[in-house]
């Protein structure tokens, strides 16, 4: 099972590739909803990827928090995960991998609606695109799904094909650093993956909720970057999800049978502190 040994790399050493491209990467000016990459169902998706997305990737809705959303991700039955990773065609395929904080995340919108409902929310690093299907299954009024590879934004369409919902808005270009948006919430799962990373995340979300007043869920399993870094003390702990058997076997020792957690993170109302995230992988 080639693709499990590709996918450990992914875990312990790629993502240190990916952080210095979302770092290296600066965006511009926020993108207001109009101005984002959006590609249409059927349209302006190249054949030829498309084609080779829906040879390479299965359909599942198994194994995972969210079996009210379908996706296309690489599984044992796919010819890549048996296959070397260098002869996939395209960049690291992160996307095709349902990370365990990406689900804690859709599960808490599908089963709270009203964290979404009638507002704008920002999916940062949305990969699959699964959290943003869950925004707009829970009724958001506005979706941006944003992510630095391309080969994910057109995953996420085929993703919203197969749930039967328009492609939302998705941009690819790196918004960490840049002006700071106006979203009602902002939800991102797995990115602290980097000490760098996480310093930049830190404080653009920062940015983003001292003149936005915008609130923040994050989902993560508790990587070690993650658990030691300062944004633990401004985290308020809202929920834990107990992983599914199969997402814990695939994703070795980072989740084993702990709980994974979401967090919340909004503008402090007063002076008493927000409460830490505790959750481990």
């Amino acid at each position: 099972m080639a693709f499990r040994g590709w996918k450990r790399l992914f875990l312990l050493g790629r993502q240190n590739t990916l952080a210095k491209v979302w770092r290296s990467r600066r965006g511009g000016p926020s993108l207001c909803w109009k101005r984002c990459c959006h590609w249409s169902t059927g349209k302006s998706l190249d054949p030829e990827v498309r084609a080779f997305l829906e040879e390479n990737t299965e359909v599942t809705n198994s194994g995972h928090l969210t079996p009210e959303i379908r996706l296309r991700l690489l599984t044992p039955r796919c010819r890549f995960w048996r296959e070397k990773p260098d002869l996939w065609p395209y960049g690291d395929p992160f996307w095709a991998i349902y990370w365990p904080g990406g689900q804690a995340l859709s599960r808490y919108i599908l089963d709270n609606p009203h964290v979404v409902k009638g507002r704008s929310v920002l999916d940062l690093g949305s990969g699959c695109g699964a959290t943003a299907i869950a925004a707009v299954m829970s009724g958001a009024s506005q979706v941006l799904a944003n992510d630095i590879d391309p080969i994910a934004g057109m995953a996420m369409i085929l993703n919203c094909e197969l749930n039967h919902l328009n492609p939302f808005p998705i941009t690819i270009k790196n918004i960490i650093n840049s002006e700071a948006g106006n979203w009602d919430l902002i939800v991102l799962g797995d990115m602290f993956y980097d000490e760098q990373l996480a310093d930049g995340l830190h404080h653009w979300l920062q940015k983003c909720i001292r003149i936005h007043q915008t609130e923040v869920l994050i989902g993560d399993p508790g990587r070690h970057q993650f658990l030691s870094h300062s944004i633990r003390s401004e985290l308020h702990k809202v929920i834990e999800y107990s992983l599914p058997e199969y997402t814990r076997q695939e994703n070795y020792g980072l989740t084993s049978s702990i709980p994974i957690s979401v967090s919340t993170w909004r503008k402090a109302q007063s002076k008493t502190p927000f409460t830490g995230f505790s959750g481990a992988k």
